[in-house]
């Protein structure tokens, strides 16, 4: 069933054209993934849909049994509220019944008999609706999503725990048609794992725009791309949308590849001159014409990151038992590490353990209550962080980079001007003079990347780099760090950006307990499940048999026994056929990361296997 088309829709901004006449419908159970480079208007298309926004021309026809929720990046609350009155404080009728009710109960400490009266019709409506459930379902969310007290007031929480009601909201409230935008910001590993749980299951269709690719991969399956003001669908998840793009480009390649051996053939025939103008001849040279005015088809810009970076000596970053709480709440734990130059570091846990705290102690914007930082002389920091408060809004954005240089030198040792790296981040010349609080959250995002890259530092410590980042921006950035002579520390919750830039992992395992694990983001977790996997080691040690005591197989010990040979020949041969799928499957690296943790499964079950047959077959040679 269609739910909503959008009809030759237009939208502009002043001179900025971000659509024209593009046209799209939503149908029931799809799960929509928008995405494009920041500022070309994805979030003022899903405003659009959510019809808080009008477009400039163009038609929304919408069915009857059309029910929307719509999360924005930047949500309003009523300060004043709980936690669990701001989550039904929505425009459904069914949530602003249970709104009503959480009102009321609040108020039954001064208790009188009108509101007592007040709460029990207000039980019977819930009843008659059945909606305790829906209470109950939006308690266990808020959960999951880390918030415990519901009747905390929203204005005592911190940002990000904000934006973790408005989700809750959103995902409890009744509809047929979820609009999330950047849903995965602010949300830490676990939560975005409980997330996508969450949404696989869920009734009902789903668009969204989100930099996160595990995320758009395991749960979308169409992908819209917004591009110079086209709409493009692939259907499919994020792994067919990069097949497709790719097949689209070289299409595109090749076609204007034939355009341009036309012209020459056509500029030939017109060199050698029409010595009667017939109506074939006429026509041969009005083809010219189309062929030479018609616009070339050009392939995405692409963003170009080119900068060098300074010499890095051998002393580094040496943490030397450092600690660190706020109030009663301890950050950091006496925690040491020496900084190599082949580091690549990511730091995960929790929201509010202190990683942005770890951030702030390396780059010196506050102290240690123990221990100290160490820093290197040859060390040049470039810090990328979170906050943009030091960005002013009425300042251009080329004035905004030319502040620490009017050139910079590129990896291949070329001078260019500011203005020059301005374009290859994909600043135009309107956009370079265009006041930094008119550009997009990610526009500023990116603006702010450049400014840091362009000191040429040979340490970049980065606070949730992949926040209001596109997909692009990220990609390029992730090459860029694979050529990058120098050492990178970074906080983030994008488990693909940890996966394809990082070689140790600092994880948050309890407040101020800090772990370190060799390898990226997937290694950390195969490290977790090693964990759990002693388990079974520990019972073997339990099992194992006394000399002085007379020893016999039990049943289930005696079937195991007859089987176990068996179970470790064909554990051997899955795992066989899986390397043989892994090379096959080299290039499509979703596939092969599942064929992967495929494979730790089974080598686990394997091992466990190896120490079961070790241990029957010691019993066996004791029962003999």
């Amino acid at each position: 069933m269609n739910l909503i088309t959008l009809e030759n829709i237009s939208k502009s901004y002043s001179d900025k054209i971000l659509f024209e006449n593009i046209s799209l419908g939503i149908n029931d159970n799809e799960k929509i993934g928008i995405i494009g480079v920041n500022g070309t208007g994805k979030s003022t298309l899903l405003k659009i849909i959510a019809q808080v926004e009008s477009p400039d021309s163009g038609n929304i026809i919408t069915s009857n049994k059309l029910k929307i929720e719509y999360l924005p990046q930047n949500p309003n609350y009523d300060e004043n509220l709980t936690v669990i009155e701001q989550v039904f404080n929505c425009e459904s009728k069914e949530m602003k019944l249970l709104f009503e009710y959480q009102k009321t109960l609040n108020k039954l400490e001064d208790f009188n008999e009108k509101l007592n009266d007040k709460l029990i019709k207000l039980q019977s409506e819930i009843d008659t609706l059945n909606l305790w459930d829906l209470e109950s379902e939006a308690k266990s969310i808020l959960t999951k999503l880390g918030i415990t007290d519901f009747t905390k007031k929203v204005k005592a929480l911190s940002g990000g725990q904000k934006k973790r009601v408005s989700l809750a909201s959103s995902l409890v409230t009744p509809c047929n048609l979820l609009i999330l935008d950047e849903p995965t910001n602010h949300l830490d590993n676990e939560t975005i794992d409980f997330l996508e749980e969450y949404l696989n299951s869920r009734k009902g269709s789903l668009i969204m725009i989100t930099h996160d690719r595990y995320f758009l991969d395991r749960v979308s399956n169409k992908i819209i791309e917004l591009d110079k003001g086209k709409l493009y669908s692939y259907d499919g998840n994020y792994s067919v949308f990069l097949e497709k793009k790719a097949e689209r480009l070289a299409l595109n390649a090749s076609m204007e590849s034939k355009r341009q051996s036309l012209i020459k053939k056509e500029l030939k025939w017109v060199k050698r001159g029409a010595k009667a103008r017939t109506t074939k001849q006429k026509a041969r040279l009005q083809r010219f014409d189309e062929l030479i005015n018609d616009e070339p088809i050009k392939n995405d810009d692409k963003l170009n990151i080119s900068v060098s970076s300074t010499r890095l000596g051998n002393k580094i970053i040496e943490i030397n038992n450092i600690s660190k709480s706020f109030d009663d709440k301890k950050i950091i734990d006496n925690f040491s590490y020496v900084v190599s130059k082949k580091d690549r570091i990511g730091i995960i846990g929790k929201n509010g353990m202190g990683k942005s705290t770890l951030i702030k102690v390396l780059n010196k914007d506050i102290n240690p209550d123990k221990g100290n930082v160490d820093i290197g002389e040859t060390v040049k920091i470039g810090i990328f962080s979170q906050d943009d408060s030091h960005m002013k809004g009425d300042m251009k954005a080329i004035d905004y980079i030319k502040e620490v240089s009017d050139f910079i030198e590129t990896s291949d040792k070329t001078k260019i001007s500011a203005s020059q790296m301005c374009e290859r981040f994909l600043f135009n010349s309107t956009l370079q003079y265009t006041p930094i609080s008119k550009l997009s959250g990610g526009e500023r995002r990116r603006l702010h990347l450049l400014r840091t890259l362009m000191i040429a530092p040979n340490v970049l410590l980065l606070d949730e780099p992949t926040n209001d980042l596109d997909i692009e921006t990220l990609t390029i950035l992730e090459d860029y760090l694979d050529d990058f002579n120098g050492v990178v520390i970074t906080v983030s919750h994008d488990r693909y950006f940890l996966d394809r830039t990082c070689n140790k992992i600092f994880s948050y395992e309890n407040f101020g307990d800090i772990k370190v694990f060799t390898g990226n983001y997937s290694d950390y977790i195969l490290n977790k499940k090693d964990e759990i996997i002693e388990k079974p080691k520990e019972i073997i040690k339990k099992e194992k048999p006394k000399n002085n005591k007379k020893v016999k197989f039990s049943y289930n010990e005696q079937r195991e026994f007859d089987t176990i040979d068996s179970d470790i020949e064909n554990l051997e041969e899955k795992i066989k056929e899986i390397d043989a799928l892994c090379s096959i499957n080299s290039s499509d690296f979703t596939k092969l990361q599942e064929l992967l943790d495929k494979k730790s499964d089974l080598e686990k079950e394997l091992e466990y296997k190896y120490e079961r047959w070790e241990y029957l077959n010691t019993l066996k040679e004791e029962m003999n």
